[in-house]
């Protein structure tokens, strides 16, 4: 492990392992009966401290298990010459387990605990329970320490991943939010801007129109009223502009049957944010969507067409995310008198009169009925657990654009 990524606790840890292992070492090296017991103690010692600082021990697993290899060689040599060495096992059983993957290192722990045993025996001392139960005992504590050491770093891992993808998700969600409230808002304006200025310079326009007509040719208000009705003209053409400009980009690309043929393509997925061309489904997913025109189609309110576009996104959202259905149908109908808009599935279906406003803020049943219903229309909703959904919105077209 680079000592660069310890947190404290772990530098006190390492610390306290390097303490340990001097230690014991330097109580090996006094008791040793021998100058072989105390040179071999000192070889011992120079191996640790070697492999402590070579950086390719903590960055390959292969040379770990090198240097391990070497460093249990000669302590099982020191472990030959006295018997004191025995206590080494406990420091060697936490390098072990912490440089060695799990298959290799819990064999390994076992085996220096059956050296210390052994070595123990070997050198003559009385058998009793405790020349087991030392060693056994802590090797249980150490395997027992580490394992639970690295579970409970591999769900700090994990809960720190999830709070990273939750900042992020919280960024996405906060920009689709100021997007969608972008959108929202430059709707209003343009459904503003042509119910307002846009329809009062044309009533002005052909109020300058008429009293044109009723005035004497040589009159000298004449040319006033020619020149504000131009004015007037002007600017109307220019609050049009205004209405396009802001008008939902799907709607730059063609007629409302041009843009809500493209909700049926297959594509990213359908909502206010589309740009034209998405469909509400990728590639191997979603239901299949097909659309159609009943009657003569003709030339909406530019609000109509929002309204309806921004009604078809949203319902059809509602089928691919939750009404798991494996056919959807939308039909745009000019009639006489209004324009209807049907979005049917064959999904799972629900309880109307149970459903409840959406909690994630989206555009639901009751905003759909909402822009519905700010045009004069109406909106309503047909279905049952496991009969699918006909969501149909109609509006009254205005004067001058009847089928």
């Amino acid at each position: 492990m680079d000592p660069r990524s310890l947190t404290p606790a772990l530098r006190a840890l390492r610390l306290c392992l390097h303490l340990l292992m001097a230690g014991l070492l330097v109580l090996a090296a006094v008791r040793a009966d021998s100058a072989a017991g105390t040179a071999m103690a000192a070889v011992v010692g120079g191996v640790y401290a070697t492999g402590s600082y070579l950086p390719s021990v903590r960055r390959s697993q292969r040379a770990a298990a090198a240097w391990l290899a070497v460093l249990g060689a000669s302590w099982l040599l020191l472990l030959w010459l006295t018997p004191e060495a025995l206590w080494l096992a406990f420091p060697l059983y936490f390098l072990q387990l912490h440089l060695l993957p799990t298959r290799w290192s819990l064999p390994a722990v076992a085996l220096t605990a059956g050296a210390a045993i052994l070595s123990y025996v070997g050198h003559g001392a009385a058998l009793n329970p405790g020349v087991f139960i030392g060693p056994l005992l802590g090797a249980a504590v150490a395997v027992a320490t580490v394992l639970g050491y690295q579970a409970l770093y591999r769900e700090s891992e994990r809960r720190r991943r999830l709070i990273e993808e939750l900042i992020e998700t919280r960024a996405e969600l906060a920009a689709a939010e100021r997007h969608a409230g972008t959108l929202a808002e430059r709707e209003r304006l343009a459904r503003e801007i042509h119910d307002t200025l846009a329809q009062g310079l044309s009533s002005i326009q052909l109020l300058l129109r008429a009293a044109e007509r009723v005035l004497p040719p040589d009159s000298p208000a004449a040319g006033h009223i020619g020149r504000a009705r131009e004015a007037a003209q002007d600017n109307l053409a220019e609050a049009r502009r205004f209405v396009r400009a802001l008008s939902p980009p799907d709607l730059e690309h063609g007629s409302l049957a041009a843009a809500l043929e493209r909700l049926c393509e297959p594509g990213p997925g359908p909502g206010p944010e589309a740009p034209a061309g998405a469909g509400p489904y990728g590639p191997g997913g979603g239901p299949r969507v097909r659309f159609s025109v009943s009657g003569t189609p003709v030339e909406l309110p530019t609000p109509y067409e929002v309204a309806l576009l921004r009604i078809a996104q949203s319902a059809l959202a509602n089928t691919v995310r939750h009404a798991s259905a494996s056919r959807a149908e939308i039909t745009l109908s000019f009639m006489d008198a209004s324009v209807t808009l049907d979005v049917v599935d064959d999904g799972r279906g629900f309880d109307p009169v149970s459903v409840r406003p959406s909690s994630d803020g989206g555009f639901g049943l009751p905003a759909m009925r909402s822009r519905a219903e700010s045009l004069g229309g109406t909106f309503t909703v047909e279905s049952a657990p496991g009969q699918g959904t006909a969501v149909a919105v109609s509006l009254p077209l205005p004067a001058g654009a009847s089928a």
